[in-house]
């Protein structure tokens, strides 16, 4: 009988809430850093963008962020894979997280003493994209390290949704500072929650996940010892770990299809980090209208998050995935055709609102599913590197993006921009459809 009480109960998955995640205190924790995270970059992002559109007037000088950030993050985003797997993943994510609290504490006094410059924030966006570049696999991958596998799908999605959640709230503040104080309110709010974004990773006791992988951490750790003095060998055994990690995701049958589509997509339709200019032209109104535009964004995407939530059961994930993206590829041409209505400016804001938040709602249903499904089809111990790779695909076509849609609405103007951006992504959605089969079948087991 006592044998008989021992026994693992099996788990009941009809029982496991939307929010069940929360039980866990090292999701918690986790949830709490990621959260003080995303608000930091978040100011950060706004406050650097706002600033260099004020001081420059240029779309070319927005988009020239995304260069910056493209050439440091491109091979920081692929040690730090390789990092999440070997290194202690929380304190990885608190050291790089710290350079956060340094870094916009520097800008807000040269901001103070008036000696602030572009060539100040393109080195503090270069420094930070790499920081938070190596520290986001750790992130990530640590996920599955705080909960059980039962309640991964859950977890993700309430980070998505939560972080969403203070992606409505943040731009909302940052309008409220930027008009009652100015920007030097701005960087402050970027300073103080870059605090807890540190400290709450080093309080974790990671439980979960480690199965796969308990003979190659000890391999791992006898290995950092022998090579500690000898940096040769480390870059050498690191470039050894990546490209394993490239022929993985290379030979995945679902992958590649997922990054390539991230891809194709968001390089010809990133606009959240020009949203100045897009204000400005599109619009015809001041950066304090930045904020609830913005948080429009995120508000379709708590939408499409806890869509996913409740569609947890919902086993074609691949499928989810393509028609998300198509339909984000559709909105674009809504976006576009903005420019062509004859009304006054608060209306087009409006109407621009409820675009912009149709369009985070199917973006945050393809990147939540994109997120769940990396996890759940990769082994932990190549899971830091397949999340890398995600990340790389993802953050370099977001800096591509910004790039191009700085460049082109300079051109051709932003509403233009935007029809072409959804003429490109509409024909890569259809390409991935039928040159992909492991994507549009892949099932969830």
């Amino acid at each position: 009988m006592n044998s008989q009480k021992n026994e693992p109960r099996p788990i009941d998955h009809s029982s496991i809430k939307p929010w069940s995640a929360f039980i866990f205190p090292g999701f918690r924790l986790l949830w709490i850093s990621g959260v003080s995270s995303s608000i930091t970059m978040m100011v950060r992002n706004i406050g650097f963008g706002v600033w260099l559109y004020e001081e420059t007037g240029s779309g070319l000088q927005l988009g020239l962020i995304g260069i910056v950030q493209l050439a440091v993050q491109m091979p920081a985003i692929l040690f730090g894979g390789s990092f999440a797997d070997w290194i202690d993943r929380k304190k990885l994510i608190a050291v790089t997280q710290s350079f956060s609290f340094i870094l916009i504490s520097i800008a807000t006094i040269l901001l103070i003493t008036d000696e602030l410059r572009p060539m100040h924030i393109f080195s503090i966006v270069g420094i930070l994209g790499v920081t938070s570049t190596m520290g986001g696999p750790a992130r990530s991958a640590m996920t599955a390290n705080v909960v059980p596998e039962t309640h991964l799908m859950h977890a993700v999605t309430s980070n998505t949704a939560t972080f969403q959640i203070s992606a409505i709230i943040t731009p909302l503040v940052f309008s409220l500072a930027y008009s009652l104080v100015g920007l030097v309110g701005v960087f402050a709010l970027g300073i103080i929650f870059s605090i807890p974004a540190t400290i709450m990773p080093l309080l974790i006791d990671p439980l979960y996940g480690k199965k796969d992988s308990d003979m190659g951490k000890a391999a791992h750790t006898s290995e950092k010892k022998r090579h500690r003095n000898h940096i040769l060998n480390v870059l050498d055994r690191e470039f050894s770990r990546i490209w394993a990690g490239f022929t993985f995701v290379k030979q995945h049958p679902i992958l590649p299809g997922l990054y390539i589509m991230d891809i194709g997509v968001t390089v010809f339709s990133y606009y959240r980090e020009i949203m100045p200019l897009i204000v400005d032209r599109l619009f015809r109104q001041g950066s304090v209208w930045i904020g609830p535009l913005t948080a429009a964004n995120s508000l379709g995407g708590v939408a499409g998050s806890f869509l996913v939530l409740f569609m947890a059961n919902f086993r074609a994930k691949g499928q989810l995935v393509l028609i998300a993206t198509g339909l984000y590829a559709l909105l674009l041409f809504a976006f576009g055709s903005i420019q062509f209505l004859s009304a006054n400016p608060i209306t087009l804001v409006v109407v621009g609102g409820v675009i912009i938040a149709s369009l985070g709602a199917s973006d945050a249903v393809g990147m939540t599913t994109r997120q769940t499904t990396v996890q759940l089809t990769t082994p932990d111990d190549m899971r830091g590197r397949a999340v890398s790779f995600h990340s790389f695909s993802a953050m370099s076509a977001n800096n591509l993006g910004t790039f191009e849609i700085g460049f082109m609405s300079s051109r051709i103007g932003a509403g233009n921009t935007m029809l072409l951006g959804g003429c490109i992504a509409v024909i890569v959605v259809i390409t991935v459809w039928r040159l992909i089969p492991g994507l549009r079948n892949y099932r969830y087991p």
